[in-house]
């Protein structure tokens, strides 16, 4: 790799865009033209969090790299919408629930089906870890029905919603759950987390770069946390002119959470269809896989902590098209990783579902 100089665009851009930041922060109204530049800024803000993310991957290695950066998209995703849920009232209710869902539907069937066409482009099958990826998966489709299906049968409280008890409940295991994912992933079995051959055979480090001295691999953690802030900040900020412009279009109010779960994991789709492309399969599920997780994970209980200071009620419960698409996304997933063999045909029906769930959410 490149040392990093002073002019380098991953350096410079966080920090240009921290500074558009506190220009624009606390401004409503904003007219059209900056309302594109934050735009640009926080398109390129997620860009540089990318490259920092995989430069402090390249020194940490498999699979640390890929949960840095899972975890970093993830506290993107929750400050984003505990800030909105505080600032929003009332019509804000279902939009943890909403964002969410989007997370697992973009990447059980967007980052995968994406990255297994990119995989597959230079051969006709791309291989993986099963016993990672079912692991994965198994976790992922567990939180999901812990957390946003069985809120709609429950009835100590009327309406898709949990009881603070339940609530409660409900936080601990989904923590419990991404803690004991954690210890696995990189400890217990870190070796089922590996990206492996055609063969089964766990493939070595890359040796088409140097690792980053650690000193390099710090002032890249400090930059992708600067450039973490200024993506949560710059889309909060976009945020009124997304709902409105959601809103003028006659759209329902969830296509907002789809829009934010787009925004939030850019650089996860962008880091798995890398590692695609260097035939790393294994690599891009455990961005997208890690992610998933760590979007129920992490997001539930941070909800429950701040169910405390939310003044609306919280709808955490699917309705029933969502959950018939999330049974079907999670029967297909299991299709696709249980031989630990995939084929281009995988990827696409993987994507077909992400068409429909995007279909559907502007199409109800």
């Amino acid at each position: 790799m490149r040392r990093l100089t002073a002019p380098h665009w991953s350096a410079i851009l966080p920090v240009l865009a921290i500074v558009l930041l506190a220009i624009t922060w606390g401004r409503g109204g904003l007219p059209l033209a900056m309302v594109m530049i934050v735009a640009a800024f926080l398109g390129g803000a997620v860009l540089a969090a990318v490259h920092h993310a995989e430069v402090v991957a390249h020194r940490v290695g498999e699979p640390f790299g890929s949960l840095v950066l899972a975890v970093a998209v993830t506290v993107i995703e929750v400050a984003l919408i505990v800030s909105l849920m505080i600032s929003g009232g009332p019509e804000t209710a279902t939009l943890a629930r909403d964002t969410v869902f989007a997370a697992i539907m973009i990447t059980l069937n967007g980052i995968i089906g994406l990255s297994l066409l990119v995989g597959t482009s230079r051969g006709r099958v791309t291989a993986f870890n099963a016993e990672g990826a079912g692991g994965m998966l198994a976790t992922v489709a567990t939180l999901a029905t812990l957390s946003l299906v069985l809120p709609t049968f429950t009835t100590s409280r009327s309406g898709p919603a949990f009881t603070p008890a339940q609530l409660v409940f409900a936080a601990v295991a989904s923590l419990a759950l991404y803690a004991l994912f954690v210890v696995t992933q990189t400890i217990r079995h870190r070796d089922y987390f590996l990206p492996v051959t055609a063969e089964g055979k766990v493939l070595p480090e890359e040796e088409h770069a140097n690792p980053p001295t650690g000193r390099r691999a710090a002032g890249s953690l400090a930059l992708l946390l600067v450039a973490l802030v200024a993506v949560v900040g710059l889309a909060k900020v976009e945020s009124p002119a997304i709902e409105e412009a959601v809103r003028g279009a006659g759209l329902p109010q969830s296509v907002v959470g789809v829009v934010i779960a787009l925004l939030v994991l850019a650089p996860e789709t962008l880091a798995a269809v890398r590692a695609a492309r260097r035939e790393r399969m294994q690599t891009s599920l455990n961005l997208a896989l890690g992610s998933a997780m760590a979007s129920i994970g992490l997001t539930i209980p941070t909800l429950a902590v701040a169910s405390i200071w939310l003044t609306g009620p919280l709808s955490l419960g699917l309705g029933a098209t969502h959950m018939v698409l999330l049974a079907l996304t999670v029967v297909v997933a299991g299709l696709t990783v249980v031989h630990g063999r995939a084929t281009s045909l995988q990827g696409g029906v993987h994507l077909a579902l992400l068409a429909c769930f995007l279909f559907l959410a502007v199409s109800p």
